[in-house]
């Protein structure tokens, strides 16, 4: 992990020795596994350049499965499925384990002083020069995401392209490979605040990782992203849009019990309050071209809404409730779990909502894109429910709901932090503001 250059005359040479093979064709000096790099790194900063292998993730608009030969498995920006078992999830019963070696490494970095600023400048990318190159090196270096070091360490090459790559993936940013000023401020977090969002969340995942084996779900709130889990592999992971921080998704501790194809949707009177009245008011038309109905109460008869005076109707005045369809807001698939909050996972008509960075769209519930891959799995097993009788009834827009035979567990979660069995970390933005100590120990406990 990480060491200032400052702090190189303190690890032993035969340290160092011990730590690295030199590949005498190159000159490269190789690394042999996350736990000597830190050893090494205080002794190579000086000369630190790495180039690592190709690791991107490939996807498909048709969803066929990939693999991914990448041992950091960063999250990819799209969804995926995955056909050889060796991407691990974002919680599993190995999370512990994985965190406290994860803190034990930033612990040491801290000690060591933490890592260098990089100073504001010009964008970095393929074929930049200079000392801040030099320094971007020392910093990837620290963190695993460089894993060779080479004499030249003052040109951004293609190997440095994939290690910065490698990081924005790991932080949840566009994978450019470009040092842009998002990129740049993100690298220069320090260590001893990477560290304690580590620890403020271990005692999140020592609570929501208890019990998790075989088939369950996890969806993590900050990465926007659901992950369907199958004997401590990833099957798949969708991209997801959560909560505006004002309407946020709650954590919970759930279990998945039944899918509604094509459903209503019912309004909520938060949504009515803060949305749909102060529509109406500017645009009475509104609720026919978003084929909505008026209702006095649920199951109550249906209302004309040219006879309404909308300036004067309060959020609990009327149920609106909008017809399956096209445009309907959940989509072809509401997929519900019991829980005090009334929230569930769905489809979206807004599927471009899912190639936006920051995916904080909805008013608490979560959308899932490629959600028929996961209802698909969800159904596995359930006589006569494969992909082709899916797509027939999402197509054919008809109204059913479906009660799965084994209710599969679903977590979600509040992470800003994450490792792995594999060695890689992850971080995320505290969208929610939620890592102050005191909230953490409330979000370890999931509602139901």
């Amino acid at each position: 992990m990480l060491i200032e250059s400052s702090t190189t005359s303190d690890v032993a040479p035969d340290a160092v020795k011990d730590c690295v093979d030199v590949d005498v064709r190159s000159g490269n000096v190789m690394l042999r596994g996350w736990q000597r790099k830190a050893v090494f790194a205080a002794a190579v900063l000086a000369i630190s350049s790495v180039g690592v292998g190709t690791a991107s993730a490939e996807t498909r608009d048709d969803y066929e499965p990939v693999e991914f030969e990448d041992p950091y498995d960063p999250a990819p920006r799209e969804s995926f499925v995955s056909t050889d078992r060796s991407v691990r999830p974002m919680l599993s019963t190995e999370s512990m384990i994985a965190m406290q070696s994860a803190i034990a490494k930033y612990e040491y970095v801290v000690s060591r002083g933490g890592w260098r600023t990089i100073p504001p400048g010009r964008n970095m990318s393929v074929g930049s020069r200079g000392d801040r190159v030099v320094m971007l090196r020392d910093r990837l270096a620290i963190t695993g995401d460089l894993q060779q070091v080479s004499a030249e360490s003052g040109r951004f090459d293609a190997s440095l392209d994939e290690a910065v790559r490698r990081f924005q993936l790991r932080m949840g940013i566009p994978a450019t490979g470009v040092v842009d000023p998002k990129t740049l401020e993100t690298l220069n977090v320090p260590a001893r605040d990477r560290l304690r969002t580590l620890q403020v969340n271990l005692p999140r995942i020592a609570e929501l990782s208890k019990g998790l084996q075989g088939r369950f779900v996890v969806v993590n709130i900050p990465a926007a992203e659901i992950e369907a889990v199958e004997d401590g592999f990833v099957y798949s992971r969708h991209v997801g849009i959560v909560g505006k921080p004002d309407r946020q998704t709650p954590v919970i501790s759930s279990k998945i019990s039944e899918l509604n194809f094509n459903p209503f949707w019912t309004v909520p009177a938060s949504i009515v309050r803060k949305d749909l009245l102060p529509k109406l008011r500017e645009d009475p038309g509104y609720l026919q071209r978003m084929n909505m109905r008026v209702h006095t109460e649920f199951g109550g008869p249906e209302v004309d809404p040219s006879n309404i005076d909308w300036n004067v109707v309060e959020e609990d005045t009327y149920l609106f409730r909008q017809d399956p369809g096209r445009i309907n807001s959940m989509g072809t698939v509401k997929i519900n779990f019991p829980n005090k909050h009334a929230v569930y996972l769905h489809d979206t008509p807004t599927k471009s909502l899912f190639s936006e960075a920051a995916r904080l769209f909805s008013s608490g519930c979560v959308r899932v894109d490629k959600v028929h891959v996961l209802t698909e799995w969800l159904l596995r097993g359930q006589e006569q429910w494969d992909r082709g009788a899916i797509d027939q009834v999402a197509s054919a827009g008809e109204r059913l709901d479906v009660v799965l035979e084994k209710p599969v567990p679903l977590r979600i979660v509040y992470l800003t932090a994450w490792a792995k069995a594999d060695g890689g970390v992850s971080f995320r933005e505290d969208i929610y503001d939620r890592d102050d100590v005191s909230v953490a120990a409330v979000d370890g406990v999931a509602t139901q």
